[in-house]
């Protein structure tokens, strides 16, 4: 990833609410987390470039092996979160059918929807088995880290 594309993504984290960015791509992965204000750390980039970062602007980090995202379990099911910022598509074209409907039993694996995310389209795939009952975005929505996509039980 360029050092423009880094600064960017820094800046944009830096401007917007969000806490917490991950971005994939072939070159590797970056993990951009806000710093506490009272906190002043040095940026570090994927790959071994370093940037300075004033207090309370956005730390870049190298991210560690993708682990599965951490989703709340309840009475509703297992709710499917949203890994990445980015826009929701519920199929793989524009024109196509989407990938799951409420009611459609999935198993573990199985591709849910498409974030995209800096032109890059992510599948987002069910970490449980089970039926969808609910899809909690609509198709081209902008959508938050850690916010609730589906549900399975």
């Amino acid at each position: 990833m360029d050092l423009r594309k880094l600064k960017t993504l820094v800046d944009l984290v830096s401007e917007s609410d969000i806490s917490e960015l991950e971005i994939t791509e072939a070159e590797g992965k970056v993990r951009i987390v806000k710093a506490n204000p009272a906190v002043a750390a040095p940026a570090i980039a994927a790959a071994p470039m370093v940037l300075p970062v004033a207090a309370g602007a956005p730390i870049a980090q190298a991210a560690v092996p993708a682990t599965p995202a951490a989703a709340a379990e309840g009475e509703s099911g297992f709710v499917v979160k949203s890994p990445m910022v980015g826009t929701f598509y519920r199929s793989a074209s524009a024109d196509g059918n989407p990938l799951v409907e409420i009611g459609q039993k999935v198993k573990e694996g199985d591709v849910l929807c498409i974030i995209e995310a800096m032109k890059i389209m992510n599948e987002i795939n069910a970490e449980k088995a089970g039926t969808v009952t609910q899809v909690l975005s609509e198709n081209g929505d902008a959508v938050e880290y850690g916010q609730p996509l589906f549900v399975i039980e």
